[in-house]
């Protein structure tokens, strides 16, 4: 799978280690839910370190497709609410 991290890049991450990341967004949807930007902030901080950990970097003069697109860790608890009505299911599938 791809994640694009919005201001970072593209990363090639395996279905297990987006498995794992799956408690961070359970995180990210309770902070969202509560309206806490400090909660969905931090969340969202941790949730984009451990993709970069995690992943391996897309070069930049590849042409990929990315499966699915994180918010910038400060994007606002409104423009995450919206991403999250759209998807059904989280940032990340699973």
């Amino acid at each position: 799978m791809i994640i694009r991290i919005l201001g970072e890049g593209q990363f090639r991450i395996d279905d297990a280690a987006v498995a794992e990341l799956n408690s961070t967004d359970d995180t990210i949807e309770k902070a969202v839910a509560a309206g806490d930007q400090e909660a969905l902030t931090a969340a969202l901080t941790e949730l984009h370190a451990r993709v970069l950990a995690e992943g391996e970097p897309v070069a930049d003069d590849a042409l990929e497709d990315s499966d699915l697109i994180l918010p910038a860790a400060d994007a606002s608890v409104a423009e995450v609410r919206q991403l999250l009505e759209e998807s059904q299911e989280g940032l990340l599938p699973g």
